[in-house]
């Protein structure tokens, strides 16, 4: 009886701007498979030519159905090879891939890393933050409340924590955060990273919604935001936006402790945990 041989699924990390970072493993395995499942076809073209590999691709993203998913399965039951990309990093991180990996691996199909560059891990590294233990939670809902909800649910989160953003909903996701974790909350921003214009910005949650609101350039572009975790004195920072604009006015006209009894007055929060949150701010 002949024995049958499946071909290989291969997940291919790649760079996430600048090329210098694709591995020689990377490149020498796109250009041995037999196809390459990427998840913009058009977008990875530019890749591929800049390397000079002439593998053809075939299109699997977040939308492809079924039947895109059988084809691939059969091209490796028949003995072919692919490797999978997504537009840039290593995929499944936030990418499309696991439904195509979970169906291989059960029909016993061999599926190899070729690791490379990821943007989370890329941005804690530099991130100043704890990073023995971290926590990965991709995107945030895109409409505010459901936003909001997610966000209360990690507010005693003790590990770093690290989501990526949009340009469009990278404010309103800051803001969420101020007033969800305080906004005393240590935090960073890494924007474009290896691109042309990659800044990394940290300081408080309150800090980098100033940062970023009188900077409109640091509004554009890919980001990663990375949060210190929770520690019980948070408790004691933890004030929404008009409180915090409360708290500016009185404190430009009176001391800190004065200030802070007014301001408990008007809304309701404790003298003691406004007073410790002037403190920590510096006001």
């Amino acid at each position: 009886m002949t024995e049958h041989h499946t071909g290989i699924l291969y997940i291919v990390a790649t760079p996430i701007g600048n090329f210098s970072d694709m591995t020689q493993r990377a490149i020498e395995t796109l250009q041995c498979v037999d196809y390459i499942a990427a998840e913009d076809t058009r977008h990875s073209a530019r890749l591929l030519n800049h390397f000079n590999i002439t593998t053809p691709q075939i299109a699997y993203h977040d939308h492809s159905d079924e039947k895109r998913l059988q084809k691939i399965m059969q091209i490796l039951l028949e003995g072919q090879s692919v490797a999978l990309i997504s537009d840039a990093g290593t995929p499944l991180i936030s990418d499309p891939g696991y439904q195509l990996v979970k169906v291989v691996r059960k029909e016993g199909v061999r599926v190899v890393p070729i690791p490379g560059v990821c943007a989370m891990v890329t941005a804690l590294s530099v991130a100043g933050l704890p990073s023995d233990r971290f926590i990965f939670e991709g995107f945030l809902p895109a409409k505010q409340n459901a936003r909001r909800v997610y966000l209360e649910s990690l507010r005693r989160e003790s590990r770093t924590l690290i989501f990526y953003e949009s340009t469009h909903r990278l404010l309103d996701s800051l803001q969420d955060m101020t007033d969800t974790f305080g906004s005393g909350r240590k935090a960073v921003i890494a924007r474009e990273l290896t691109k042309t214009f990659e800044t990394v910005l940290d300081g408080s949650l309150q800090d980098l919604v100033i940062k970023v609101t009188e900077d409109h350039n640091q509004q554009k572009g890919e980001f990663v935001i990375l949060l210190g975790g929770y520690k019980k004195s948070d408790e004691f920072i933890r004030i929404d936006a008009s409180v915090v604009q409360t708290m500016k006015i009185l404190l430009d006209e009176l001391p800190i402790k004065q200030a802070s009894a007014i301001a408990a007055k008007l809304t309701g929060l404790k003298k003691r945990d406004l007073y410790q949150w002037a403190l920590d701010n510096k006001l």
